[in-house]
């Protein structure tokens, strides 16, 4: 198995190389009846084409959707609507310059998966990193347009929050700011900080990690199952499947560690629509189930691992070799991360909640979270 397709009820399955002709994504198990259009999907696409900063990839691609199947004309609403049947979604790679990779055909970068696919698969697409390239996240926001179709009620949020060793300041955040700026950042005096900064780290051909968070509201309690299939289980490995994530936490994460019990607990007061809590250390979700309060998880990206800097590393014969890459690259990868964020979250929620509807029969939902009908 390949192992390109996630999701159960809701099932996404990604193709396509970043120098292939095209890249895309298959979607299996979204209701009929939904309001689809190509404008629908182009929406999130553009939110993570690169090109859009001088801190980003100055590969040029529109990242123009086409939906292959899946929707049609529906005369008795005056538009076009899914049909129950595979979404197929193709994108097309206009801008790729392969002739860039050549020096490392047969050169492992360390940090990236070169190694790791050749020591598997016994040959590798070198052109951009083939499919551990970023470049296949575009199928998977495609498929997030999807999946945000399905949720209506839920809002799905992402931002950056630190870039290297310069995180923001939570007393300042202001989630409006992030459609504002190329950082997604919601912190404005942080602005200038990341701006100075990656203006270094790109002169100087390097690249830096950097963390986003992402946060759903309007997720009603009850998604998610005990066990082995928690909804948090779920969203973890979703996150942690992002090309260059190397760590995800869920609410408080590693620092519920330092913490006592009484400061986890999230205490609980009677309220006009269920339980009010008093902070959100678990993250909106206990025992795997959604409580009803805001789901939040953060995930690491590692710094690219293109870089100008020469490396020490070995070819496919085992000699030693001095390896530095030249192309075009994000110094960091994160500045791009929290549409894919985003995606992936609504990816989730999606594949919760018809599994919830399909064992409950509807249960613990509010009004706002049933599907969107045409």
């Amino acid at each position: 198995m390949s192992h390109n397709t996630f999701g159960h009820l809701f099932r996404v399955t990604t193709w396509g190389e970043s120098h292939g002709p095209a890249l895309g994504c298959v979607v299996d198990g979204c209701p009929p009846g939904l309001h689809l259009t190509e404008e629908d999907v182009q929406v999130w696409l553009d939110r993570r084409k690169p090109g859009g900063s001088r801190f980003v990839t100055q590969r040029r691609e529109p990242d123009a959707v086409r939906i292959l199947s899946g929707v049609f004309e529906d005369d008795r609403t005056g538009g076009q609507v899914t049909t129950g049947t595979p979404i197929s979604m193709m994108i097309e790679n206009m801008d790729q310059r392969s002739k860039d990779y050549g020096d490392i055909a047969v050169q492992f970068r360390p940090g990236h998966a070169d190694y790791a696919y050749f020591a598997k698969y016994g040959v590798r697409d070198y052109r951009g990193g083939g499919r551990s390239s970023a470049r296949e996240t575009a199928a998977r926001v495609a498929a997030g347009a999807v999946a945000r179709k399905i949720l209506a009620g839920v809002t799905i949020r992402a931002a950056l929050v630190q870039i290297g060793p310069h995180r923001i300041d939570p007393a300042r955040w202001d989630w409006d700011l992030t459609e504002t700026n190329p950082f997604w950042c919601p912190d404005p005096e942080m602005v200038p900080v990341w701006e100075a900064y990656l203006d270094g780290v790109r002169k100087a051909g390097s690249s830096v990690g950097a963390v986003v968070e992402v946060v759903a509201e309007g997720v009603p309690a009850g998604w998610g199952a005990p066990i082995y299939g928690k909804l948090d289980s779920e969203l973890a490995g979703a996150l942690m499947s992002i090309n260059a994530v190397k760590g995800v936490e869920i609410g408080a994460g590693f620092a519920a560690a330092a913490l006592t019990g009484e400061e986890n607990a999230d205490e609980m007061a009677p309220g006009n629509d269920g339980p009010v809590f008093s902070s959100n250390n678990a993250g909106g979700v206990l025992g795997g189930i959604s409580t009803g309060q805001p789901v939040v998880a953060r995930l690491a990206l590692k710094p690219t691992s293109s870089i100008l800097t020469p490396r020490h590393s070995v070819d496919e014969a085992g000699h030693a070799v001095d390896i530095r890459t030249k192309g075009r690259h994000d110094p960091c990868v994160g500045l791009r991360a929290a549409p894919v964020a985003e995606a992936m979250m609504a990816c989730v929620l999606a594949d919760a909640f018809l599994r919830h509807r399909g064992q409950t029969g509807g249960g613990a939902f509010h009004p706002g979270a049933t599907p969107e009908r045409a």
